[in-house]
Order: structure tokens, then sequence, then C-alpha cells
């Protein structure tokens, strides 16, 4: 076979892949978080369909395929179409470049990570679209909230993104991985809490639900989809926490790497970076079950005036380290350091300013009242 079809065959197979793991992430994640989120809430979760409601997921997905599809009176029929199609595919592309395990990966792009942020906001527009073309005003603001959530979120993200690539000195998730000895979440705690907590808000997931907060908005962008678009959508939810999961292990969890065990036994690689991918995933579900959901003021007032001058320091000290020490351990240990005094610094800054509103709101009431 010429090279050609060789990169054909190839990049089907692979392709091919990525997909199965996304469908195969939808059904057990589904799974996962009702059985946790029933158990924190001190309920069973699924139980009927099969040992441990395992064929749960399979059921709800026979029961949702199977519904009637509806086109909303006055909606954009082929923009209504095409948005669920379009939220999905870059949720899928995202698995393309993160690397599973020790040469377990489906490219290695030397902008690996610039692709994961162009990737990004492409669902922000397919949700704009679901939106606007549904001829629903529900639908449209949850699509408006999203938009505002994303572009004030995506700027602490990847200003998080740009010290880590500052410190492996490449964009590429596989070199990143393999110049993290030590983790970069022991040397840069406060970098990864701002990264951790944008994405949150790029999963929109709660706390951070604003586009799809049941209370307001019913159901949020996808208020008037049904079968199986609207299995797309909840499709494509799960597939970006797992990828989501994943970029988190890669950039700041030391990826497939474990002391040097996955030297000794590379098979255990993939278990490994797997391992770390659940515990980042059982965060998710911890404080989806525990945190209220944010004001949707708070939620913006939080990103601009809290994690982007946080991430702005960040950076700025990072950069300023990395000139002017040499050595991977002085380096992290010094960074450190700077993380704990920068997160002290900021938590007094925060309580001082808290205080302060609290007590003007307090004056403006009794000014009311008197």
């Amino acid at each position: 076979m010429p090279d050609w079809g060789v990169k054909i065959v190839t990049g089907f197979s692979v392709s091919i892949v990525l997909v199965l793991i996304g469908l195969f992430a939808v059904l057990i994640l589904t799974w996962g978080e009702r059985k946790v989120i029933g158990r924190m809430q001190d309920r069973i979760g699924p139980n009927r369909w099969g040992p441990f409601g395992l064929f749960q997921p399979i059921a709800d997905g026979i029961k949702m395929l199977t519904k009637e599809d509806i086109i909303p009176e006055g909606a954009d029929y082929w923009v209504h179409l095409l948005a669920p199609i379009i939220v999905v595919i870059p949720a899928v592309l995202v698995y393309a470049v993160i690397p599973f395990g020790n040469k377990l990966w489906g490219v290695d792009l030397n902008i690996g990570i610039l692709y994961i942020v162009a990737l990004s906001t492409i669902g922000t527009i397919a949700i704009l679209m679901a939106g606007w073309s549904s001829n629903n005003k529900y639908a449209l603001l949850g699509a408006f909230r999203a938009v505002a959530q994303l572009i004030s979120y995506e700027i602490p993200m990847v200003l998080s993104i740009i010290a880590v690539v500052l410190m492996s000195g490449s964009m590429s998730m596989v070199k990143i991985v393999e110049h993290q000895t030590i983790p970069f979440i022991v040397s840069m705690p406060l970098v990864f809490l701002v990264y951790l907590t944008a994405a949150f808000a790029e999963l929109y997931r709660a706390p951070f639900d604003m586009i799809e907060a049941d209370s307001e908005l019913i159901a949020g962008y996808f208020i008037e989809y049904s079968g199986m678009k609207f299995v797309m959508f909840f499709m494509a939810e799960y597939i970006n926490l797992l990828a989501m999961s994943g970029i988190i292990t890669t950039l700041f969890l030391g990826g497939w790497r474990f002391f040097g065990l996955e030297l000794l036994l590379p098979f255990l690689s993939p278990f490994i970076f797997f391992a770390k991918c659940t515990l980042v995933i059982f965060i998710f579900w911890w404080v989806r079950s525990t945190f209220p959901r944010i004001r949707i003021d708070h939620l913006l007032g939080m990103a601009w005036k809290a994690l982007v001058p946080l991430a702005l320091v960040n950076l700025m000290v990072v950069a300023l380290v990395i000139k002017l020490v040499e050595g991977d351990f002085l380096t992290g240990a010094i960074l450190l350091v700077t993380n704990i005094i920068e997160a002290v610094i900021g938590i007094i800054i925060l309580e001082k300013l808290q205080s302060k509103t609290h007590s003007e709101k307090m004056q403006s009431v009794a000014a009311r009242q008197g």
C-alpha cells in the first residue's frame, strides 16, 4: 500500500477510536455521576437496569432516540439542525492531541494547546446558533449568557495555560508532560486553581451552569430540542468533561507519569492517566453536588475582579522567576513560595473588598429606610 493510503487508513482508524472513546465516556460518566451524586445526597442512584444500574444510560439513550424530533414554529431550520452537529465535532476533535499514555496519542502537534483553545470556542458558537434559531426567548437568553461567560473565563484560562507553556517551553501536549519531573500543580498550585475554576465555567457545570439554569430558563439554550438533537447536546457535555479532565491531567498532574513507574511498567501509563482523570472528574461531581448556583452578576464579577488579575499576576511571577532562576527544582520551589504568598495576599484583599461592599449595601438600605 502506498504511503498516502497508509496515512488515510491510519487517520480513519484513529478517528473511529476517538469517537468510540467519546461515546464510552458518555455512558460511563452519566452513570458514574448519577451514582456518586446520589450517594452524596443520601440516595442510591440508578439501580433498576442491569447490575448496579449499569444499563441505565443505554435505556435513557434508547428512550431519547425514539422521541419525536420537533422543529418549533418560526425556527431557522438549517441553523437549528446544524447547531447540535457543530457542538459535538470540536468536542471529539480535542481528543486527537491529548496524550492518554506513553506513545498513546492521535497526533503530537507542536501547537497542541493552541489547537485546543481554538476548538473550545467553536462550541460556544454552536450554543449561540441553537439559542438564536429556536425562536424562544429563554433559549436566546441562555445563549447570550453562554457567550458572556465564555469570554469572561476564557481569559484567565488562557493566561494560566501561558504560564504552563513558559514552564515547559513548548505548546506540545506531549512535551508538557515530559517536562513535568514534578507535576506543575506542586510548583504552581494557584495557577491550577485559577484554571480549574475557569474550567467549571467553560464546561457550564454547577455552580456555573447559568446558561441552563432550570429555575430561571427552564432548560436554557436547548429548550426547543428533542430526540437525537437533544442527545447530541447531552453527549457534547460529557465528552467535554472527559476532555477537560484530560487537559488538566496533562497540564498540571504530569499526564501518564507517576514517579518513574511508567518507565518500569510502560503498559501502566494509560491506567495512570485515567486514574488521574477520574480524580479530576470526581472534583467536578463533588462541587456540583455541594455548591449552589452562583448569581450571574457574581459569576462575571468573580472572573473580571478576581481571576483575571490573579492570573495576570501569576503569569508575571512565572515569567520573572524563569528569567532570573536556573534549575527546575529551584524554580519550582520559588514558584511554590510565591504562589502561597499570592494566595494569602489575595484572600486578604478579597475579604476587605467584601467587607467594604457589605457595609456600603447596609448603609444604602439604612438610608432608604430612614
